[in-house]
């Protein structure tokens, strides 16, 4: 735990830490009020499932918005994608029949795209402004918090919206935001100015990347990288194991013999293991490296996802705090590599293809999930699903020649995979 009150000691890292808890409570709040406000005026279970799509799609551009985090200075855009949505949320203020409820999901939809270039932009910015042998510490932390919000946050925004309904924490929301863009504007970080948009040389293509090179120059340098590529691949499966794993919560609960509502005791279990993790991955990352710490993580949620065949309360809530412990481990490896791995110039775009890998599996998979279910029943597939899963974090615990010989070129990787 030394390291994790370094992280804290740090003031930049404790400034972005309460930025991400400020904003992190809006956000939690409005993504499940978003969706009840949409379903009390409308009727319809399919508009209210379109505000979780309306915030989640800009994710598939993410190569292309993170280029603004590699194109324009890091801090004031970090701001501005603050003061954007605290500026747009007003706008809820007007809607009031089923017919403005396209104001809502145009709304979701721009605060998702400034979501994606906020995220990219904080990480790039991160990398810079915390020292490198805290970086693995303070996403541990970052999930944490942020996994900690999703446990509160809800709860306190249904019981805003019971009171003053959805304008009421779309304000609470702009709120957040404001003051989170106070916390950026006090960061001491020194940055380059970026270079001008312009076409790459030939010698650049060749060589050093810069902010000037293509937006696509991000993917392929995670495609290309041994250490990135992999981590990043797993991240990508574990997340649409984790889609189908979702899907299936609610068979699981019918198994136990509960109704529905059982399913928010699973997800407070979740949420702590996912903050237990939080706090302790730091010490684990620099002890295990990016590799194993993802694969030991992989292999727990794994044998969790199986076990949930098994009906039993007690170990239906054990699985699901495992779930949660282990799901993390991989995104916080891969995102901590990606930091590590990278060129300044293409960080922006780096991490936001990552996160576009890694995030779009989830929702293939909670289809995918919704259809078996369906067809097949739930024992079975959560064995099966668990022995996939678990084949997921075999490549990982081997650690390929040509990881090893960058990691003994690099100084700057002290924790090798």
């Amino acid at each position: 735990m030394t390291k994790t009150w370094a992280v804290l000691h740090d003031r930049n890292a404790r400034l972005f830490l309460t930025a991400v808890t400020v904003s992190g409570f809006g956000t939690s709040a409005l993504w499940l009020v978003s969706g009840i406000w949409v379903k009390d005026l409308t009727g319809s279970d399919g508009l209210a499932a379109l505000c979780m799509l309306a915030m989640w799609a800009p994710t598939l551009a993410g190569p292309l918005l993170g280029a603004l985090a590699d194109r324009v200075p890091r801090k004031p855009l970090l701001i501005g994608g603050s003061l954007l949505p605290a500026a747009l949320l007003p706008v809820l203020f007007a809607v009031d029949s089923p017919d403005r409820v396209w104001l809502v999901l145009t709304v979701l939809f721009v605060y998702g795209a400034a979501g994606v270039v906020h995220d990219a932009a904080e990480s790039a910015l991160v990398a810079g402004a915390v020292a490198p042998s805290l970086l693995g510490g303070f996403n541990g932390l970052r999930m944490a918090v942020a996994e900690g919000m999703k446990l509160v946050a809800p709860l306190a925004g249904a019981g805003l919206y019971a009171l003053q309904g959805g304008p009421g924490v779309a304000l609470l929301d702009a709120i957040t935001f404001l003051l989170a863009a106070l916390l950026y504007a006090g960061l001491r970080i020194r940055q380059s100015r970026p270079d001008p948009v312009t076409p790459p040389t030939s010698t650049e293509s060749e060589g050093e990347p810069s902010r000037r090179t293509p937006v696509g120059a991000g993917t392929r340098h995670i495609w290309a990288h041994p250490i990135l590529r992999p981590l990043v691949l797993a991240g990508g499966t574990t997340m649409l194991f984790a889609g189908l794993n979702g899907a299936l919560i609610y068979a699981v609960i019918d198994g136990l013999g509960h109704s529905p509502a059982y399913a928010s005791a699973l997800y407070a279990a979740q949420g702590a293991g996912s903050v237990a993790v939080g706090l302790v991955s730091g010490p684990a990352l620099r002890r295990l490296g990016e590799r194993r710490f993802a694969a030991y993580g992989i292999a727990l949620t794994a044998v969790a996802a199986g076990l949930r065949a098994i009906p039993s309360d007690p170990l239906a809530l054990a699985c699901s705090a495992a779930i949660g412990a282990g799901l993390p481990c991989v995104l916080i490896a891969a995102l901590t590599a990606v930091q590590r791995e990278t060129p300044d110039a293409l960080l922006g775009r780096a991490v936001a293809t990552a996160h576009t890998l890694m995030y779009t599996p989830n929702v293939l998979g909670l289809a995918a999930g919704a259809a078996l279910v369906e067809l097949v029943d739930q024992r079975p597939l959560s064995a099966l699903l668990g022995v996939a899963w678990l084949a997921t974090a075999v490549p990982l615990f081997q650690r390929p020649a040509s990881a090893a010989r960058i990691a003994s070129r690099s100084p700057s990787d002290a924790n090798p995979a």
